[in-house]
């Protein structure tokens, strides 16, 4: 049976195989969860994100990166560039639900058990946070049915609003073939 949990905690101090970041285009470090994620990681990401920078240039929204994790409590990082919110009428809602889908799909590849995902898209990028909630949701449970490697995904909250949206839309949420678990506010 595979597990979605819910939790409010720092993503960077968890560990689990694969953390999902909430990446700027470059891959190279912007502000909020990015930012973090690159100071805590140190020198051995921050390198393997120049290289992919030097490749491939400026990365598609919606699209993913795999580097190590450095020095975080996780084998790895994905580097899920989220849309920023326009107005909606940008195709913001598809290209979140890409970039969720493709980092469980890279998750996978790598055959990773244990995924944290952050809200992504709700900080810096200001992607209303009940409608990415219910993206990443509605994108994330149905995709774990084709995901043989990943027992468990956690949605990490930093911010005590998304982690209550999120437990509202969990609480409802009736699938036999997921336990879902929401981890109390510390």
């Amino acid at each position: 049976m595979k597990i979605v949990q819910l939790i409010l905690a720092d993503i960077t101090t968890i560990s689990v195989d694969i953390i999902v970041n909430s990446a700027n285009k470059s891959l190279l470090g912007g502000g909020g969860l990015d930012y973090i994620i690159h100071k805590k990681a140190g020198p051995l990401m921050k390198e393997a994100c120049i290289q992919l920078n030097k490749e491939k240039g400026i990365r598609p929204v919606g699209s993913v990166e795999l580097t190590t994790a450095g020095d975080l409590p996780a084998k790895y990082i994905i580097h899920a560039i989220a849309p920023r919110w326009l107005d909606g009428n940008h195709h913001e809602a598809q290209l979140l639900c890409d970039a969720y889908w493709n980092a469980l799909n890279k998750a996978n590849e790598v055959q990773a058990k244990i995924v944290s995902f952050p809200n992504l898209g709700t900080g810096v990028y200001k992607l209303p946070k009940r409608k990415a909630a219910e993206i990443a949701i509605g994108t994330i449970l149905p995709a774990l049915a084709y995901s043989p490697s990943i027992s468990k995904v956690l949605f990490v909250c930093h911010d005590v609003e998304n982690y209550e949206i999120y437990k509202e839309i969990m609480s409802n949420l009736e699938d036999p073939s997921i336990e879902v678990k929401i981890i109390p506010k510390p």
